[in-house]
């Protein structure tokens, strides 16, 4: 792992992003494996995939590391209500649609 002021080149530059950008999978295939837990806990207590309150505390969370690491909380709020969606689709997969749940 190098610093970005070690990299001396575009070369140096690329590894070290393909190395971020693997780590970055590996971590939101973790997430996955909560996700489908989450979805077997909601199955039990039959609840739906969207709970909205908790959808706003996430968002509210990131936007706050977002800040704290000096990124922008509006981009971080953007890729995260991607992941949102994808990770309740993942759900209502498992579940089925919110529709047919309670609410």
């Amino acid at each position: 792992m190098r610093k970005p002021a070690e990299c001396r080149s575009m070369a140096d530059i690329r590894a070290e992003i393909d190395r971020i950008d693997e780590s970055l999978v590996r971590l939101l295939a973790e997430r996955a494996t909560y996700i489908d837990r989450a979805a077997e806990i909601k199955s039990e207590a039959d609840l739906p995939a969207r709970i909205e309150d908790r959808v706003e505390q996430v968002v509210a969370n990131v936007r706050a590391h977002a800040g704290a690491r000096g990124l922008s909380p509006e981009l971080v709020e953007m890729l995260w209500r991607g992941l949102i969606d994808w990770s309740i689709a993942r759900e209502e997969n498992r579940l089925g649609p919110d529709s047919l749940r309670k609410v």
